[in-house]
Formats: C-alpha cells, structure tokens, sequence
C-alpha cells in the first residue's frame, strides 16, 4: 500500500503504478505537478512516488483518452504541453480545485479551517516579516498549513498567475490584468552601513549626501532597485556601483565587511541594528517607502484559510 500526501488530505491506493484506466484524483495531481514543475524527479518528490510511477500514470491517462498529453523538449529536461494537454490542464486545475474546495466545506461543517495555502515570497518579505504572521496564523488555526516559497518577484507574480500558488507576497506589486492586490504594512527604506562608517553615528541622511558614494544594489529587474534608482535620479544623485545582488542577506553582509552603502527595507536589518553588526540611518525624504501587497487571481475563489490568512496580513496597515 502506497500513501499519497496531497496538500490538506491524504489519499491511500492499493497499487502504484496505475493498471487500469480509472482515473484517480492523485493521478490528475501529478500530471499537474510535472506541468508546473517541469521535472519528473521533482513531481514524483512532491507526491512521495517514484519517477517510473510519474511516468506510468502519464501513460494511463493518454491512453484513457487516446491522445498525446505532453511531449519531451529535445536536448533539454523540460516537457511540453501538446494542444489536448493544454486543455487537459487546465480542467485538471478546475477539478483539484473544486475537490479541494468539497474538502474545505466538510471541515467547516464541524467549524475547522483546515487544508495548505501555497504561499510565494520575495526574500526580504518572507524572511523578515511573514514569520510571525505564519506563527500566528498556525497557532489560531491549528489544522490549517502555510506552505511558504522563496523566489524573485517576477515568478512570484508568474507563479499566482498560472496557478501554481494560491498567494504571493511582493514588495511595489503592481497592477496586471486578472491580479487581486491587497496591501499590507508599507516599509521604510533605510541607509546602512558598517559600524565604523562616518554615518554610522547620524541618525538621518540626506539624499543628497549619497552623491558618489560605493553602494551595494539589487540586480537591476528587482522592484526595490527600481525605485531606489528613480527616487536617487529625481534628487539628480549619482552613485557608484561597486555589486549588485539578487538576495537581501548577500547585500547586507557585503555592507557589513565594507563594500559600501546600501537601501534596504528596515524590518530586514532590524536583527543586525541591534546587534550592532550594522548601522541605520533614516532616509530624511518621505519617498522612501516600500509598499508590500498580497496578489492573487482575480479570477480564482480564494480557500477560507487563504481568505483567513489574507485578512491577518493585511490588519494593522502601517501610515506614514
């Protein structure tokens, strides 16, 4: 016996791989998955299987229909999605949705929210600030799960678009046809620097002090970058560029062994600033401000512990 972990329920099959051609909700699954993951080894992690197992059940379900699903990308490890498999997708998404939202509702007769947000995030958000809204979330709703997933902010949006997570966390969420955005606490951006620095002892910076000076940045394509560039060329500053990183922690130990400046959120240096492994100065501008949203489709009814934990995100939105 085979025992199948699918987010919020648990299926049990007598056999694996699939002999017959009945179809099995586990089996809708993992066609999913591997469209989604674009990985055969990854699919058959996620739903406790073997690869052949992956390979087999895709077998059963061209065969039950008589038509060719996906097909291998020659010279590379992805696969595709023929023109019956598009629509095979896409109602496999309908019918993993509905099972889950029958899931849900025979819960809320006996009042439990249960079931797994799928949560995506940018690193500065999810490492610094969803924490201990994750926390407080599991604690009122004990039955419930957040499955929490780091990426950039391009494929955070990419992946709540296609239905591969039910929410996504971003720093300037911007506005995109067929996206929900519902707006959380806004951060404050702040200067950082290593304690010995000849700002380390002000507590507020002019924007116009940061002509010349080495910084470490965000890639170009990350929206903090962005609008850090915009607000310095508005004040016709102009900084030199000595690294550009993807991922927060990089830039923040780079500052702190002297590389130079940079503009971070402040929630994210909070542990370091009391450490005293870096200083923080405010930014004397009110530009710098960071707003952060949750998005979803528009066109997608949101589970009740999605709906719960939106609702946790955004209490308490920060005024400046």
């Amino acid at each position: 016996m085979v025992n199948i972990k699918f987010p919020g329920f648990l299926f049990i099959t007598h056999h694996l791989p699939f002999t017959t051609k009945e179809m099995h909700i586990e089996t809708l699954k993992v066609f999913c998955d591997l469209v989604e993951m674009q990985s055969f080894s990854f699919a058959a992690e996620r739903n406790f299987v073997t690869q052949s197992a992956v390979s087999q059940q895709i077998r059963t379900l061209e065969d039950k229909f008589k038509r060719r699903l996906l097909e291998r990308v020659r010279g590379r490890r992805e696969v595709r999605l023929t023109p019956a498999g598009e629509v095979f997708y896409r109602e496999c998404r309908n019918v993993l949705a509905s099972y889950a939202q029958l899931n849900e509702s025979m819960s809320g007769l006996v009042g439990k929210i249960s079931g797994t947000v799928k949560v995506a995030t940018v690193y500065s958000v999810g490492l610094h600030e969803l924490p201990p809204k994750v926390r407080e979330f599991m604690t009122k709703f004990p039955s419930a799960k957040i499955d929490l997933e780091y990426s950039r902010t391009t494929r955070v949006v990419r992946d709540v678009l296609n239905g591969t997570v039910e929410l996504g966390v971003v720093a300037f969420p911007e506005q995109k046809r067929g996206l929900t955005i519902v707006p959380m606490a806004s951060d404050r951006l702040v200067l950082i620097c290593p304690p010995e620095h000849e700002f380390a002892e002000r507590t507020k910076i002019k924007v116009t002090e940061l002509q010349g000076r080495d910084f470490v940045l965000f890639e170009r394509d990350v929206p903090t970058r962005k609008a850090t560039d915009k607000i310095l060329k508005s004040y016709g500053v102009d900084v030199r560029k000595v690294a550009e990183f993807d991922n927060i922690e990089t830039i923040k130990r780079s500052v702190e062994v002297g590389f130079g400046l940079a503009i971070v959120p402040h929630p994210s240096v909070m542990d370091e600033e009391r450490n005293n492994q870096l200083a923080v100065a405010e930014l004397a501008e009110k530009d710098w401000i960071r707003p952060v949203g949750v998005v979803y489709r528009t066109d997608r009814t949101l589970s009740v512990a999605a709906k719960k934990f939106v609702k946790l995100l955004e209490s308490n939105l920060l005024k400046f």
